[in-house]
This record gives structure tokens, C-alpha cells and sequence, in this order.
């Protein structure tokens, strides 16, 4: 199992031939410490796990790694399905302006058009992803102040992946908390 950098991962997840409308995420806070715990996962292209946390309102520092090559039928009740939760998308940063511009004139399109016709918040979501042109998107369950049920049975599935991401994680935690006192 190879630790990474937790930007790499999602670098990983972005660059992945995937249908992007294909993803799922479990996420809440950490069982122990500050941060948070993060499960995404493609059926055509495995399971991540990512441990993040907030160093300053600028920075996001973390670890992750892959920690399934697959979805199988013992993971795939762990994440949520289009009827579950909240959604969430990744996004790749605009570089020039003429994509700003055309991005910016597909996603007011989009809104034009559900505003003019009956729609449902899913729709409007999947619409607005693709106007993006998200590599990475669908159902997730998050909990901002706990942890969700399926994060803790994740955790409990890949316990070796956990302890292994713990380690590295506090590391990098011990290692800011450091600096910033001295």
C-alpha cells in the first residue's frame, strides 16, 4: 500500500477515464484528533481512502491511498446510492479565460433552461456537473460534526489502510503543530 499526498489522490481520481457521474463518498470527522476522514469510490476504478485536515483557511494538508481495486458486493452497501444524502462534486481548476468564458455560458444555459421547465434538484446538479465538465461527481454521505455509520464500517474494513494513513497523518499534524509554536 503506497501513502500519498492527498492532493495526488484526487489528482488520480480526476485523471481517471471513469464515467464521472459514477462516484460515491462516505466522509465525516476523524474517530481520534483533528481533520477529517474521506472514502471515494468508482466502481470501475477502485476505492480511495483520504485523511485531511484544515491547516489554515488557505491550506489543505492530508494523506491518502487506494485501498480497494474494486467495488465489490461486500463495499458496494457502504456507500450511498442517487437516493442517499447530500452529492458532491470535484473540480479541476480553469486556467485561461476562454474556458472561464465558455464554461461560464454552458453553466448559464443550463440554469436558463431549469429555471424555464420543471426540474428536480438532482437534475439540476447532474446538469450543472456536466456543464463543468466534472470529472468526478454523485451521492454523498458527510457529516460535518460525527461520523457516519458506513465511515466507521469503511474503517473497520480496511483497518490495515487505517492504521498505516493514522501514522502518516499524525505525522503531518505533529509536524505543523510544531512549527507553529516555535
Amino acid at each position: 500500500m503506497h501513502v500519498r499526498d492527498w492532493d495526488d489522490i484526487l489528482q488520480e481520481v480526476v485523471q481517471s477515464d471513469a464515467d464521472p457521474g459514477g462516484w460515491r463518498a462516505v466522509g465525516g470527522d476523524r474517530a481520534t484528533g483533528i481533520g477529517e476522514d474521506l472514502y471515494i469510490a468508482h466502481p470501475g476504478v477502485g476505492a480511495f481512502q483520504l485523511k485531511t485536515y484544515a491547516k489554515n483557511p488557505l491550506q489543505v494538508e492530508g494523506v491518502g491511498t487506494q485501498v480497494a481495486r474494486r467495488i465489490d458486493d461486500e463495499l458496494d452497501p457502504l456507500f450511498p446510492d442517487e437516493d442517499t444524502g447530500g452529492l458532491f462534486g470535484v473540480q479541476e481548476p480553469i486556467t485561461d479565460e476562454d474556458t472561464a468564458e465558455q464554461r461560464a455560458n454552458e453553466l448559464e444555459t443550463v440554469v436558463e433552461t431549469h429555471a424555464e421547465a420543471p426540474t428536480t434538484p438532482d437534475a439540476l446538479f447532474e446538469d450543472i456537473m456536466d456543464a463543468l465538465d466534472s470529472p468526478a461527481y454523485g451521492p454523498m454521505e458527510f457529516d460535518q460534526y460525527d461520523r457516519p455509520d458506513d465511515l466507521d464500517d469503511l474503517t473497520e474494513t480496511f483497518e490495515e489502510a487505517e492504521e498505516l494513513l493514522e501514522a502518516e497523518f499524525e505525522d503531518i499534524v505533529d509536524e505543523s503543530v510544531e512549527r507553529g509554536f516555535h
